[in-house]
């Protein structure tokens, strides 16, 4: 089997494939400090609870955006695993070629979703990720990773709402079902989740035109990604396990 670890700001998931089958999830806080024992007994435990021993472990490929839990983690793998991660970055085999003005730049989550995008649904396809961050990358139809835009993502945006004034209430994201709001907190729910509709629909339509890749697909992942997909025709395929898919093809691809 093998174990797929994307760290993200937010939460650390983890995927467990038994070749092309997913069979397992689960989630980590990434801003709680763990030692590599308290990661490495946290994920024994979270995997013996579902059935996976940890022999049945053959490998563990790490996309990260937090160096400093980097450390903890690693260590966390080779002790309790046993086995050495492949971590993704320079020098690793992901079958893109990244042609933006900068390359280093691009983070290994939005590398892993566009290698998960192209490769199961071919190019040109933009990959929306509904992260921290909301991301916007396009790859064209040889694999070149040729663009990237990052925006606030809506947790961000409701998070600034709530903290930086001082009457509004901290509120579940959700689509209040009209933008006609007759409260306060529908009224957050309605700017934050149709706003963000709003900005993901002009952005699609931006790159449509400049690119001029009329033709194609948008693919959307991350956790709140489901609320927009749904409310927007723009958005072709959400894809929630996107990111764990994209770490078990480069896996393959290194292996």
């Amino acid at each position: 089997m093998l174990l797929t670890i994307d760290v993200g700001n937010t939460n650390i998931t983890v995927g467990v494939f038994d070749k092309e089958e997913l069979k397992l999830t689960f989630r980590l806080m990434t801003n709680a400090p763990r030692t590599s024992d308290e990661f490495g007994l946290s994920m024994l435990e979270l995997l013996g609870l579902n059935g996976v021993n940890r022999d049945d472990i053959e490998g563990v490929i790490i996309s990260s955006v937090v160096p400093q839990v980097m450390h903890s983690l690693i260590g966390a793998v080779e002790r309790y695993l046993e086995c050495k991660p492949l971590i993704v970055g320079p020098g690793v085999k992901t079958g893109l070629h990244i042609v933006t003005e900068n390359p280093k730049e691009i983070g290994a989550d939005r590398i892993v979703d566009a290698v998960g995008a192209f490769e199961k649904y071919g190019g040109p396809v933009l990959v929306l990720d509904f992260g921290t961050a909301t991301t916007y990358d396009l790859v064209n139809a040889k694999g070149e990773f040729v663009a990237g835009i990052t925006a606030p993502g809506i947790k961000i945006s409701a998070k600034a709402l709530w903290e930086d004034t001082a009457k509004l209430p901290e509120v579940e994201i959700k689509n209040p079902g009209s933008i006609l709001a007759q409260n306060t907190i529908t009224s957050m729910q309605a700017g934050l989740v149709y706003g963000q509709i709003g900005q993901t629909e002009y952005i699609i339509k931006k790159v449509r035109e400049e690119s001029g890749l009329k033709e194609m697909q948008v693919v959307a992942t991350g956790g709140l990604g489901s609320i927009i997909a749904q409310d927007t025709d723009m958005i072709d395929i959400y894809d929630r396990t996107l990111t764990l898919e994209g770490l078990r093809l480069i896996y393959e691809k290194n292996k």
